[in-house]
């Protein structure tokens, strides 16, 4: 595969409290996600550099959106993050290359700026013990 820009997501989805899949790709203006491995220093005294073992896998993720109240977008899907103790399957296409989670999303926070946006950017972290994989 070629080198590729970002500008070819095809899928940005997270379920909402139901368990129902949301499309919200065009309500997601930018994210950061992160699957970053525990290490564990190993170093005995012998030795004149770090040893580390590779841990467990984690995944992180911020979604930062654009509030859209219209009926199964971006606002259905997280305003339940407060009163609900539920994963959500996030899944995310780009390049042809998917990844797919179940994640705990913990919170959303509104903010409008000064110039009048009402954004939101929407923390979730690794729900269920399974190593996050690219397709």
């Amino acid at each position: 595969m070629a080198k590729t820009s970002g500008l070819g997501w095809s899928v940005c989805s997270v379920d909402d409290s139901a368990g129902v899949v949301r499309a919200i790709i065009n309500d997601v203006t930018n994210l950061q996600f992160a699957t970053p491995r525990a290490v564990q220093d190993i170093t005995g005294i012998d030795k004149s550099a770090i040893e580390r073992l590779l841990l467990l896998a984690d995944f992180s993720i911020t979604l930062n959106i654009v509030a859209n109240f219209t009926a199964n977008q971006a606002h259905d899907v997280f305003k339940t993050v407060p009163s609900t103790s539920v994963a959500r399957s996030t899944t995310l296409t780009v390049a042809g290359k998917t990844l797919a989670n179940e994640v705990l999303y913990t919170d959303y926070p509104l903010q409008r700026s000064n110039s009048g946006e009402l954004t939101a950017s929407v923390p979730g972290v690794l729900a269920d013990g399974n190593v996050p994989t690219w397709s």
